[in-house]
């Protein structure tokens, strides 16, 4: 599995790029989650669960997508 750490950049299949800010569980059920900001626009903090952060993307739904993952690591 592709390994997540905080101050990765990734590449979003819609173009934006993110910045991994911290990894998280949560309270409740335990699920580990990815801590993210879009690049260029740190005011706003996101939350993703590692599983859909790290899924395929789906081609039948997105059929012109050329990205194979939902976020894919630029550096």
């Amino acid at each position: 599995m592709r390994e997540v750490r905080p101050g990765q950049i990734y590449r979003h299949f819609k173009g934006m790029k993110v910045r991994i800010l911290a990894l998280a569980k949560d309270s409740e059920t335990l699920e580990e989650m990815i801590v993210y900001s879009h690049v260029g626009c740190d005011d706003e903090v996101w939350v993703r669960s590692k599983e859909m952060f790290l899924s395929k993307v789906d081609h039948e739904k997105y059929p012109d997508v050329k990205q194979d993952y939902r976020f894919e690591l630029i550096k």
